[in-house]
């Protein structure tokens, strides 16, 4: 019994610094995080009170002292994380849906990366990654402000009080249009993702550096798309005057931009160095601790102290080959070439193509010379279920029929 005992005791030790020691070899590489995206799921989020929401310990696990604190401090903030960081994993895998790299995630676990192991190199795809979950949680948060999600912060009021006039007005002080609505709060959201999304990662080490300048481009590709919209006003909808507003689009065209970006990332040398400052800058625009200490005009995105974000992180990366030049703000970068994803690799949690579907017509990466890197491609035919003929009756139900066709697949040898 005494040995048993001896046995197992030896055995939790070996565990608990079995952890440890997970946990020291992810240090700085901010991505414990993603974990977030399972608070979605029953049970993990359970309301407790009207706006108040507990974390249980398989979310509390996965965030940092600091992260705890941000959530904790801005009541709603943990959902719009949560929201985030799924709309980055299905975004991803929309845009990689047709590549031998699908943006593949696995069953989260503690101590495990909800991406896999692929995150452990320097790649494209790892950079992809980080600039969508950077950009997903500036977008999120930023859309949760106007909607009254987050109690810290509300719409972005920059714009309200300022009328426009034109030169041709017809009587002196007429307004084309002037600003009212609600306003995405892109100062906030950029403000708390950077204060979230970039805790951990300490810009010593070239990955550290990639990754910091990766969570970067993802926010700027979201502020650049701030667009105005309006609502007119006036006789007969005559539009005398517009009522306008700053909003964000769909996500869906960042994630757009963002693989433009991932298809021309640059290519970094390991020797990238630079003046480093003590910290990254995230908590310089650490967001206001409860509601009574929020200052709406502090987070706008042209306020005096917001306009630090114009300035990067204190390192200059250099591009692999010494005749390109320097990654722009925007720019995905990569130090280490991409594995093969042809053939299972466990050690990188690589799939493989065996069993993909592809497209024996397309010459482009989702065709089956592509796609099955070359071994030849299975085809069959399918029988498949689909609504189909289907009407509108009044009202208000769509009835449609069950057909039964079949269809030709490809799927990879």
């Amino acid at each position: 019994m005494k040995v048993t005992v001896i046995f197992v005791m030896n055995l939790f030790v070996l565990t608990a610094l079995g952890e440890v020691a997970a946990r020291n070899k992810n240090r700085g590489k901010g991505s414990m995080w993603w974990g977030i995206a399972k608070a979605g799921e029953p049970n993990n989020l359970s309301p407790i009170s009207p706006g108040v929401l507990y974390m249980d310990s398989s979310v509390h696990g996965t965030l940092r002292r600091k992260q705890r604190r941000l959530a904790r401090d801005n009541p709603g903030l943990l959902v719009a994380l949560a929201k985030g960081a799924n709309a980055a994993i299905h975004e991803c895998q929309h845009q990689f849906r047709n590549q031998r790299w699908n943006c593949s995630t696995r069953n989260f676990l503690r101590g495990k990366n909800l991406f896999g192991k692929i995150v452990d190199k320097g790649c494209r795809e790892t950079a992809f990654i980080y600039a969508i979950t950077s950009a997903a949680v500036t977008h999120a948060i930023a859309r949760a402000c106007s909607e009254g999600s987050i109690d810290t912060c509300n719409c972005e009021t920059h714009y309200k009080g300022r009328p426009q006039v034109t030169g041709n007005a017809a009587v002196a002080g007429v307004r084309d249009f002037e600003w009212g609505g609600c306003s995405d709060n892109i100062g906030f959201g950029f403000a708390v993702s950077r204060e979230f999304v970039d805790t951990g990662e300490r810009g010593k080490t070239i990955r550290e550096k990639m990754n910091l300048h990766n969570n970067e481009a993802g926010r700027w590709h979201v502020q650049a798309q701030m667009r105005q919209e309006c609502k007119c006003h006036g006789m007969s909808g005559s539009c005398t005057v517009k009522t306008c507003w700053m909003r964000l689009p769909p996500f869906r065209v960042i994630g757009d931009l963002l693989k433009d970006r991932f298809d021309g990332a640059s290519h970094i040398t390991a020797a990238s160095s630079g003046h480093h400052r003590n910290s990254n800058n995230a908590h310089r625009n650490r967001p206001p601790k409860s509601p009574k200490s929020n200052n709406l005009n502090g987070n706008s995105i042209h306020s005096k102290r917001d306009n630090r974000r114009k300035h990067k992180y204190g390192f200059q990366l250099k591009p692999f080959n010494p005749e390109h030049k320097p990654p722009g703000a925007k720019d995905l970068v990569y130090y280490e070439m991409s594995p093969g994803f042809c053939e299972k690799n466990p050690k990188l949690g690589i799939q493989g193509t065996h069993g993909r579907l592809c497209n024996d017509t397309s010459m482009g990466v989702d065709g089956c010379d592509i796609m099955c890197c070359g071994r030849g491609y299975r085809t069959q035919e399918v029988v498949v279920f689909e609504r189909c003929n289907c009407t509108f009756h009044w009202c208000c139900e769509v009835k449609c029929d069950v057909c039964r066709t079949k269809k030709t697949i490809h799927t990879c040898v």
